[in-house]
């Protein structure tokens, strides 16, 4: 592509626009559909131009208090959020004694051998204990409430499962179970009622720390919303850490989450096939679709995030492939359209990582990388929800609970469970074969919304129980009216035998399926086979979910039975195979291929179509997405307002629009040190393009160029977080 420059030097005929950058930043935007978290003060190389700033915790900086932190984002338009963690955190002053003269450094998470769990220098991770809930509401919440911040985000409660050793520990579990502690490792019911007695202490402390805060603000007139930023449950199970999670969605403080996904959770290694690798697509798929359920039936706020870089130090390239995998994942869900769009910018655009795998060279953010960035980041702002669904056969839904977290460490009795195989032996198969599987929490099945368009469940008791009772009730209910489960278990693990529910009180069994299976009418220790229960039918596999995907081609029964269900019991169409997702989301479309599936050919669409991928921003006629792909396209035809003047992707938000009769108008910011590419739908090529700076001095490097395909111009320049003019005439 030819690029021509457009420097117009001329006088008293420039635009002027009287709103000005600052006039524009002191009007800023109401919504808050995307934010980012930062533990600094604003910066030009840092101005992301979301709508909401979640500044990060409450300690003062040398010559900057927390209240002039957050008001150096509001300077700026920011709408400011808070955010700090609940289970960690710069607590300093707590854990040394200054706060109340007691040292509580020996609160902190510990293990068998008698080590603290440190999440940094003199920063244990936490028990949360009675006067740690005190010091927070004290310290924390209440200056936050006094700063007239509304929205607060306790992030990642987390409890380690290797924990639990801790006097602390030993404490709380005396109150909550009415006996003494028992070491966690020495059986499966210990293992089990340790790692419950976690999930417990963490939603009893958010529970009262947001309870507080919003009494506290509304004592102030303020309606303070409550936020819990966590990993998913996927996530979470995986690396042996134990957390509320869906129980949350429940209460009445919580307003909603972020979902914590990013190449760092996603990338984690996992069976199909009989192969351990990375699959970070996949892996995100399903992350982002645990978190999409927790609130599906209760109608809380979910922010999806994603990360462009990741904790690990890896290279650029690594980084870029996985963003691209992570973001693609989190639009397949057309229900969800906040985003914490990243975490900590001080460290994208200013830390230092390595130029390739093989290099220990290192550098700052590339100018591609930061440019295509920044594409995917202003698009959402732009981004629709969607009654839209993925392509595939839809319907089938995966059953998970928090008790998923209860089983991972240690091990009992030799069962092992290899990286999560159990979840995952009941949703690759069918992922890897185009089924675009959805997950429902045990939690959640009392809501009537949790049952909505789900046609096959899959269940299995292999690496979680039901905590209550009650559960079944739901889910017998909504078999015999019609719906068809597909159960997979041995039920042989050692944490069957656990003292709960079902083998308690007026309860004798060995499992808790088989309480399941009596209220369906079925014998209780129900045979492999396929059984009609009122309306609906059930197909019992008697496998561990893992055995499907441990080993090469052992997944063939599994496919049988929840094809049977489908198709014959269900009625729910055929259930088709493919290698791909397809979602169309307003003018977006967005594709991923997977590789290791039925077919290993592209996938090709046609149209006038930006690829929002590739920093240069082309229009395509054509694009074809290769196995182990993914692409996000902007659909030129399928712009609102097609004969309006706009921009359809830019590496800049842009402010203060105007539409002439034959010309067009606006201003672009985005952080300093980074270049702007836009790509302009236009009736006609421009005649004149002017671009100047906030002060009115014009910028002599600019390239432009007409694309008649799509009728758009491409602009590139420098980006400004003070703002750059932009006038188009034709």
């Amino acid at each position: 592509m030819k690029f021509r420059h457009f420097i117009y030097f001329f006088a008293g005929c420039f635009f002027t626009l009287a709103c000005g950058a600052r006039a524009v930043a002191d009007n800023p935007p109401k919504k808050e559909k995307t934010t980012f978290q930062t533990s600094g003060q604003w910066k030009p190389v840092t101005d992301v131009r979301s709508d909401v700033a979640i500044v990060y915790g409450v300690n003062d900086r040398p010559n900057m208090t927390f209240e002039q932190r957050v008001q150096s984002w509001r300077d700026r338009g920011y709408t400011v959020h808070f955010m700090t963690g609940i289970a960690w955190g710069g607590y300093q002053d707590y854990f040394t004694g200054k706060w109340d003269g007691i040292n509580h450094l020996g609160e902190g998470q510990v293990t068998a051998k008698g080590d603290t769990i440190w999440h940094g220098k003199m920063v244990p991770y936490l028990v949360p204990t009675a006067s740690f809930i005190k010091y927070m509401n004290e310290m924390h919440i209440k200056r936050v409430i006094d700063a007239g911040i509304d929205a607060i985000y306790l992030e990642e409660p987390e409890f380690w499962a290797r924990a639990g050793y801790s006097s602390a520990f030993k404490t709380e579990w005396q109150k909550y179970y009415g006996f003494p502690w028992r070491a966690p490792h020495e059986s499966p019911e210990n293992t089990y009622l340790s790692n419950k007695l976690k999930y417990q202490l963490y939603f009893n402390a958010l529970n009262e720390v947001f309870t507080y805060a919003k009494a506290y603000g509304k004592s102030k007139g303020m309606n303070v919303r409550c936020y819990v930023p966590t990993h998913s449950l996927v996530n979470y199970s995986s690396w042996k850490i134990v957390s509320p999670e869906a129980s949350l969605a429940s209460l009445p403080c919580v307003d909603g989450y972020i979902a914590q996904v990013w190449t760092g959770t996603s990338r984690e290694e996992t069976y199909f096939n009989g192969v351990e690798k990375e699959r970070v697509f996949e892996n995100a798929f399903l992350e982002y679709g645990s978190m999409e359920s927790m609130t599906r039936p209760t109608g809380r706020k979910m922010f999806f995030l994603t990360d462009p870089i990741e904790d690990w130090p890896r290279d650029w390239v690594d980084y870029k492939k996985n963003y691209q995998a992570t973001f693609t994942a989190q639009l397949l869900y057309p229900m969800i359209a906040d985003y914490e769009v990243m975490p900590w910018p001080d460290r994208i655009y200013e830390g230092l990582y390595k130029t390739s795998a093989n290099s220990d060279k290192k550098e700052r953010i590339p100018r591609f990388y930061s440019t295509q960035m920044q594409v995917m980041v202003n698009s959402l702002n732009q981004m629709p929800l969607s009654d839209n669904r993925v392509n595939g056969s839809s319907g089938i839904g995966v059953v998970m609970a928090n008790s998923l977290m209860f089983q991972r460490f240690p091990t009992h009795g030799g069962y092992e469970d290899p990286q999560l195989s159990n979840f995952y032996g009941q949703t690759f198969p069918l992922l890897k074969r185009g089924v675009p599987v959805s997950i429902v929490h045990l939690e959640n099945v009392s809501y009537p919304e949790t049952w909505k368009d789900v046609k096959v469940l899959i269940l299995s008791y292999s690496n979680m129980k039901p905590m209550t009772a009650d559960v079944h009730q739901h889910i017998v209910k909504w078999i015999k009216n019609g719906g068809s489960l597909v159960y997979c278990g041995r039920d042989n693990d050692p944490f069957q035998t656990v003292q709960e529910w079902w083998n308690k009180g007026d309860f004798h069994y060995k499992a808790p399926s088989e309480h399941l299976f009596e209220l369906l009418g079925l014998e209780k220790t129900a045979k492999e086979g396929v059984y009609n229960c009122g309306k609906g039918t059930v197909s019992v596999v008697r496998k561990d979910p893992k055995e499907f995907v441990l080993q090469a081609n052992e997944d063939k029964q599994f496919i049988d039975a929840v094809k049977l269900q489908y198709e014959q019991k269900a009625n729910a169409g055929k259930l088709v195979f493919k290698n791909h997702f397809f979602l169309t989301r307003g003018p977006f479309e967005i594709i991923s291929v997977m590789d290791e599936g039925v077919s290993a050919e592209p996938y090709t669409i046609k149209g006038k179509l930006i690829d929002l991928f590739d920093p240069t921003l082309p229009v395509l006629s054509q694009k074809t997405v290769q196995p182990g792909e993914q692409a996000y396209l902007y659909n030129i035809e399928r712009a609102d307002n097609p004969k309006t003047p706009q921009v359809l992707a830019a590496a800049s938000r842009v402010y203060d629009e105007k539409i002439g009769k034959s010309s067009y108008s606006f201003i672009a910011k985005s952080p300093s040190n980074t270049n702007n590419v836009m790509r302009i739908l236009l009736p006609a090529e421009p005649k004149k393009v002017t671009v100047a700076e906030a002060t009115g001095n014009l910028i002599a490097d600019v390239k432009s160029s007409w694309d008649s395909l799509g009728k758009t111009c491409l602009l590139q320049f420098e980006n400004s977080p003070e703002g750059v003019k932009v006038l188009l005439e034709w």
